[in-house]
């Protein structure tokens, strides 16, 4: 995400200017926005405009300034619906009427915050740090069905969806489930060029139950060699095999966790954040008088200064209560 300007600063009034340019983008911006705050973007209304010969419809730009009163977040389609009050003086709508914006990719917004606490700014910094992006990709694939997915600092986004319909491998459809293979492969191939870019992801982790990842890295390789694909045959030491139980996207946990392919993806986010999680369970296990989880226990602990390592889930910081919010941001800065 581009900072294209700012001006804010913690526990005071401030704005920042925005420029989502991919999907994590769009969770980051999420969580940045909550009740209260105001949004300026572009947005379009269709208006009655009287040409003398009757009145015509016309799509309007317009820029608006509204009060966030709700937020609605597509994560499939990387759009944000922002609904509330409008703040900006417009011959086309009201001051005071009830409106709505999208914010996606490729279009540049203003948000305005009463005060900016430490999360907020934080937040702001691993939206913008480009080495902070998505770091890791992976291909879910068994017979008839692969997911490709992007697992960034913040979250994990389904870039595709593959399914075919395989016939039975005997008997006389035996010669259409072969090719119905190849296509399924292929499809999974398209996908993989489309949504992968080595210039910032740092591994290829292809996993799934039987010998369907296997079959798919053996293609991928040779039609990669075939078709010139750059990209592919200059980092074919960054792609791995891994297995898993299946190929939905909850199997991802079991591919980070793999010591195998643990060693190897250790520098990304994703990676650090299931490793830190594993050790907690092995303390609980082993020490639980050194492992505590539920905010009365953590809270407990903070006051002791007995925290080293805190996990914290981004939906306490999406909470509109602002005492609460503010006890969790303290909490975190105090780690």
């Amino acid at each position: 995400m581009k900072l294209l300007s700012q001006g804010f600063a913690k526990g005071a009034e401030g704005y920042v200017k925005l420029l989502p340019e991919e999907a994590e983008d769009m969770w980051h911006v999420y969580n940045l926005a909550r009740e209260g705050d105001h949004i300026t973007a572009t947005t379009f209304r269709k208006v009655q405009v009287d040409k003398g010969t009757g009145a015509d419809t016309e799509r309007l730009k317009l820029k608006l300034t509204l009060e966030v009163e709700g937020i609605e977040f597509d994560a499939e389609g990387g759009v944000i619906r922002i609904k509330g009050r409008n703040l900006t003086e417009s011959e086309h709508i009201k001051l005071g009427a009830y409106h709505s914006l999208e914010l996606e990719m490729g279009r540049a917004f203003t948000l305005r915050k009463a005060a900016w606490d430490a999360l907020d700014i934080e937040r702001i910094r691993l939206a913008t740090d480009a080495a902070l992006s998505a770091d890791l990709a992976a291909v879910l694939i068994t017979e008839g069905l692969a997911h490709v997915c992007l697992v960034g600092g913040s979250t994990t986004l389904v870039r595709a969806r593959v399914e075919a319909n395989l016939p039975r491998k005997r008997g006389a459809a035996a010669l259409g489930y072969d090719k119905a293979w190849s296509r399924f492969l292929d499809h999974v191939f398209t996908a993989v060029v489309r949504h992968v870019d080595f210039g910032i992801v740092k591994c290829l982790v292809i996993a799934g139950p039987g010998f369907a990842k296997d079959q798919f890295k053996e293609y991928l390789e040779a039609e990669a060699v075939r078709r010139e694909v750059r990209p592919l045959i200059e980092n074919k030491d960054k792609i791995l095999l891994a297995p898993a139980s299946s190929a939905y996207k909850h199997s991802l946990k079991e591919v980070l966790s793999c010591p195998g392919i643990a060693s190897r993806i250790k520098d990304t986010k994703a990676a650090r954040e299931v490793g830190a999680l594993q050790d907690f369970y092995d303390l609980l296990a082993a020490d639980p008088a050194r492992a505590f989880y539920g905010p009365g226990h953590v809270f407990a602990a903070a006051e002791l200064g007995a925290i080293q390592v805190l996990l914290i889930s981004d939906s306490l910081f999406r909470i509109n209560h602002v005492a609460k919010r503010r006890k969790y941001a303290e909490l975190v800065e105090g780690v």
